[in-house]
């Protein structure tokens, strides 16, 4: 093992890591603006009550995100110099943007909300969390953007052996990015109506135990949760089937490894799993085309040799395989159990709720550990399938890696990074749990006050406790 490799360990970690939280922070953020705007248009306390609990969740998960990303880019500097010097006129301009315009203003906005409650008036105070739910996902635009470019760059030029950008606007408008940023977009979207229906599965069964009367309230917000991952699911299918048919075009040898195909084949299957097969089907996702020529890894490498000299150019053939596989099944299966749970508690034809079954309740907790693994396979299948570039067709991984570090210096940051993480994951699910358990606070009973003529809340505690 040498330097290069354990960069790669280190890379792949960190960004595992920190991904964790990222999708959780742009569902969640939403969510929790879509609970305080039912709060401010019809006043009923539940929906404040909702807020400010998934509130704290969103908050802890977001300062952890931002903690854990910070060092993705102290990473480019440290291990992957000669990749920064390549990349690093392109990636400039949406990593600033993403910096100066989504981070500040989802950051400004987020601390205005949290101290604003005893302080701004009530719609200035809502439009403070849109404002920072908006940002959180511009953010990811332009993170994703500069993601696409490696995979298929556009609008650049290499100039001194150094990629040159031409056109801004190429890059951010890439048919890679288009493709992949509501695809990540809506799965953080399942991400997060996953932790929420978890979380609702917990609450309701600790209700039938206490019978405190909140049952409704966490009933609500379960519905709410099952209809946003039903909706991203949606999205997140329709993105992929064009994503599917890009990487066709401009990632075959990702394509073929996913499916595990060899040869170039006319009217490929689809592998379900080693063994079983759809006739055709493969063609037809890729291309339209159910008879189409789907090209396989060994052919490619030929092609590749020739092309770009000798290497291996085929990825993590079992990794990319089955990561596709878990991602598809896991994600699915989240889907699925939203749809469920939304047939399950559909009102009555003459009005009134259907009691919600335990065994239901009880399957929601599944809710929480699925997506995430399904997000992560995607990240997996997306990152490992890309290799062993890192900038399609321009730049390889092995020509990447910093040549003043050694295998002890990374393997030494390796090792802190990761105990640092596991405290890190710790304080977290600490916090998390505790959070969970207690459940929201009463809100107390204020009179109301007139500010500007429109009613708001008289001041009321911060988040910040």
């Amino acid at each position: 093992m040498d330097a290069l490799d354990l960069a790669r360990w280190q890379f792949g970690i960190t960004t595992v890591y920190h991904f964790l939280f990222v999708p959780l922070t742009i569902g969640l953020g939403i969510f929790v603006a879509g609970l305080q705007t039912a709060w401010h248009r019809t006043g009923k306390e539940h929906y404040l009550r909702l807020t400010k609990f998934f509130g704290k969740l969103f908050l802890i998960n977001f300062t952890m995100g931002v903690v854990t990303g910070i060092v993705q880019e102290f990473q480019f500097g440290m291990n992957w110099s000669e990749y920064s010097v390549f990349v690093g006129d392109v990636f400039g301009a949406p990593l600033a943007m993403e910096a100066l315009l989504a981070f500040f203003l989802e950051s400004t906005f987020l601390g205005l909300w949290i101290f604003g409650w005893d302080r701004l008036p009530k719609r200035v105070h809502l439009a403070t969390i849109w404002a920072a739910a908006i940002g959180s996902n511009l953010s990811a635009y332009f993170i994703l953007a500069a993601n696409a470019w490696m995979k298929n760059p556009v609008g650049y030029t290499v100039v001194d052996g150094k990629a040159r950008m031409t056109d801004l606007w190429a890059v951010l408008t890439n048919p890679a990015a288009l493709a992949q940023v509501p695809h990540v977009v809506g799965a953080a979207f399942i991400v997060a109506g996953g932790f929420v229906i978890a979380v609702c599965g917990y609450r309701l069964l600790r209700e039938r135990r206490a019978g405190s009367g909140d049952a409704p309230m966490w009933r609500t917000s379960l519905r709410a949760a099952l209809a946003m991952t039903a909706v991203a699911g949606i999205v997140v299918a329709a993105s992929g089937d064009m994503s599917a048919k890009l990487l066709h075009e401009q990632q075959p040898m990702k394509l073929a490894a996913a499916e595990g195909l060899r040869h170039d084949q006319a009217g490929a299957a689809f592998s379900i799993v080693p063994g079983v097969e759809i006739p055709n089907l493969l063609s037809f996702l890729s291309t339209g085309d159910p008879n189409a020529v789907i090209q396989g890894t060994d052919d490619l490498q030929e092609r590749f040799a020739r092309e770009f000299g000798p290497g291996d150019y085929r990825p993590d053939l079992p990794v990319v395989f089955w990561s596709f596989r878990v991602m598809i099944v896991f994600g699915m299966a989240t889907v699925g159990l939203s749809v469920l749970g939304l047939w399950l508690t559909r009102k009555r034809r003459r009005g009134g709720e259907r009691p919600l079954p335990t065994w239901f309740a009880r399957l929601c907790l599944l809710a929480l550990p699925l997506p995430t693994l399904a997000m992560i396979a995607g990240w997996l299948l997306s990152e490992i399938g890309r290799q062993p570039w890192t900038v399609t067709g321009e730049l390889l991984t092995a020509a990447s890696v910093s040549p003043g570090v050694s295998l002890t210096q990374v393997a030494v940051s390796l090792a802190v990074f990761t105990a640092l993480y596991g405290l890190l994951a710790v304080a977290e699910g600490v916090l998390l749990v505790r959070y969970v358990k207690a459940g929201p606070e009463p809100v107390p009973a204020v009179p109301r006050t007139r500010d500007a003529g429109a009613e708001r809340p008289a001041p009321q505690p911060t988040l910040m406790y």
